[in-house]
């Protein structure tokens, strides 16, 4: 992008842009540029804080208003509220993960997790009126079950047409995450995005899961597996060391 604003800029059209990664923005030198110091995927703030993410708007504007450059790199003078922990945050009780062992137990017991979390999943729905569970096609409990038989170790074929086994794995993975902490949210409390992370991947049979699945992904022959096991399923911050 930093790039493709310097052709735009050439063509007169004025162009700023938001960053993320400050020292890739200074690698790559845009026209204009507002760092923003909030976490990757929320480059405006905080969700459901039209305010904040307002002014962050009209920060990135204003430096259309600036003739100093021909590099301009401005950074954001606030964190995002969000980030903070909110001490009223109670996850939903869940039985204590299982972190190791055979892949049957935690298989079976990744599938008996998403019927316990069902009510908090559906009060999170309730009070936000949508979900973004539903990439896989699957209801929520046949992507848990589709899961739980990858790392049974049966690889199953996939249930869509259009869709290959390794992709619906993906996009399963993809659903039992966005299940999994859309219920862990619902209720009046305001947790941080660290709040929800650490408990689902620390705390939660279906975090445990993934890191296995991951595992047993990356050792397959396919390279299709092997490519969405090291690059989607478990985000680069969460995957645990070898140790």
């Amino acid at each position: 992008m930093s790039a493709l604003g310097h052709y735009l800029e050439e063509e007169g059209l004025a162009t700023v842009a938001i960053s993320l990664i400050r020292p890739q923005t200074e690698n790559t030198k845009p026209p204009r540029a507002l760092w923003v110091p909030f976490e990757l995927g929320r480059p405006f703030g905080p969700p459901s804080d039209a305010a904040f993410q307002k002014r962050v708007v009209l920060t990135a504007l204003r430096l259309l208003e600036r003739s100093d450059g021909p590099v301009l790199i401005e950074d954001f003078p606030d964190d995002d509220p969000r980030a903070r922990p909110d001490p009223a945050w109670q996850p939903p009780f869940i039985p204590a993960a299982v972190s190791a062992g055979a892949a049957e137990t935690l298989a079976s017991r990744l599938e008996a997790e998403v019927l316990l979390l069902r009510g908090a999943h559906q009060r999170w729905t309730e009070q936000h009126r949508r979900t973004t569970v539903g990439i896989s096609g699957l209801v929520i409990a046949d992507a848990a079950h589709y899961v739980a038989d990858w790392l049974r170790g049966k690889s199953p074929e996939s249930l869509r047409d259009g869709f290959s086994a390794p992709l619906l794995l993906r996009f399963a993975v993809d659903d039992l995450k966005a299940y999994c902490l859309e219920a862990a949210a619902a209720g009046p409390a305001k947790p941080s995005s660290r709040q929800l992370g650490d408990w689902f991947w620390y705390e939660t049979t279906a975090g445990a899961a993934i890191h296995a699945l991951r595992e047993a992904c990356l050792s397959s022959k396919d390279e299709r597996l092997k490519l969405i096991a090291g690059n989607f399923m478990v985000p680069a911050a969460r995957v645990r060391s070898a140790g």
